[in-house]
């Protein structure tokens, strides 16, 4: 089964949307393993920094991006995206203090 991962790399003078794909073997989402793997394979050697919220950031300082954020895991059936509304709160309350 196929799992489209749309990610979002954040550069400091902008944010690039790609995707990538992560071959399933049964249902679910991929494991966080597995996401590591299709960045390393892509180019980009990331650890993982925030699981729970698929946040990835650079092995190396000197990477020309500051982190990675999963923004939808798309198997066909189930889709985790990325609460935007929920995000754009918890950014302001937190640019507050």
């Amino acid at each position: 089964m196929e799992c489209i991962v749309h990610f979002r790399v954040m550069h400091p003078e902008e944010p690039k949307e790609l995707r990538g794909l992560i071959m399933l073997d049964s249902g679910g989402k991929p494991g966080i393993d597995q996401i590591t793997d299709m960045f390393k394979n892509m180019g980009y050697d990331v650890r993982p920094d925030n699981p729970e919220e698929l946040i990835f950031k650079p092995v190396d300082a000197r990477a020309d991006y500051t982190y990675i954020r999963v923004i939808e895991l798309d198997t066909g059936e189930e889709v985790y995206h990325e609460d935007r509304n929920l995000r754009a709160i918890l950014e302001n309350l937190l640019n507050k203090h």
